[in-house]
């Protein structure tokens, strides 16, 4: 495996590869976990050559978020890519990827009102900037992400499908632990009794779904239900629980069609989300 830091050092060694091979392409903000290590199986799986980035975005995070506080341990996650199959890492800097002010912007007009981009103004403009940028670096033939961040994968389609970008989106299911709290670099920040209770997300998003399937259509009433579990089961605060169509994330009185079942819940140092998404 080899680790770059030039955008320029990066395509130049791409440039032969894409005569006929593939490239597979895992954007990552680093501090990997097996979700991680899952699309990067599957990259490897699929294509030629397999390309990571670790880039922690400022433009993706607010005033108020934890871009300094984001972890970060390269030695760390040098180690599982090379061991994930990884051909190529690219590292780069801020002065790196943004070297001058901006002098065009990327605003995101559909899909980003709701769930976590309700209250993250203009941080999908800032994911579809990066995420642009990278694209038109690597210039892969497919790309991979994980559905745990199921809206950020409908910002992607959508970005993809607007601007015509010559790539396939790969989304690959949420990776869990066995007890199945999603898996997340912020999980971290738990304390020991609140990665116990952290599960009951999705055992509420689990409930949901029997009750669907037993006949319970009514989008209120199951918002109610998986509200009860986590405040039942859990000493963390709601932040939203939303059903909505997928991917246009549209909201929605009954269940019908393909649809996302989304939460976040607030710990003491952590938030978490999680969904489930199903076609009824």
């Amino acid at each position: 495996m080899k680790v770059f830091h030039k955008i320029k050092d990066l395509r130049d060694e791409l440039k032969s590869h894409r005569i006929n091979q593939t490239i597979g392409f895992v954007p990552t903000m680093g501090y990997l976990h097996e979700g991680h290590v899952t699309l990067l199986k599957e990259a490897r799986r699929k294509n030629d050559i397999v390309v990571l980035s670790i880039f922690v975005n400022p433009t993706q995070f607010g005033p108020n978020e934890d871009f300094d506080q984001y972890p970060r341990d390269f030695e760390r996650d040098e180690k599982i890519a090379s061991n994930a199959g990884v051909d190529y890492l690219f590292y780069p800097t801020v002065d790196e990827m943004y070297p001058n002010e901006l002098k065009s912007t990327m605003k995101v007009t559909k899909r980003v009102d709701v769930l976590c981009g309700e209250k993250r103004p203009g941080h999908f403009d800032g994911v579809a900037l990066v995420v642009t940028k990278l694209f038109n670096i690597v210039g892969p033939d497919d790309v991979y992400f994980g559905l745990k961040d199921a809206q950020q994968v409908a910002v992607i389609e959508g970005l993809i499908e607007d601007y015509n970008i010559p790539v396939t989106l790969n989304a690959i299911p949420t990776v869990r632990e066995e007890d199945g709290l999603a898996k997340s670099s912020r999980n971290i920040y738990l304390s020991e009794k609140e990665r116990l209770e952290a599960p009951s997300l999705y055992k509420s998003l689990q409930k949901a779904i029997e009750d669907i399937k037993n006949g319970e259509h009514n989008v209120e009433l199951l918002i109610e239900q998986i509200a009860q579990t986590i405040k039942t089961e859990t000493s963390g605060t709601i932040d939203y629980i939303n059903i909505y169509s997928y991917p246009n994330l549209e909201k929605i009185d009954t269940i019908n069609g393909k649809i996302i079942i989304a939460i976040a819940v607030k710990f003491s140092n952590a938030r978490l989300i999680d969904n489930i998404i199903v076609d009824i």
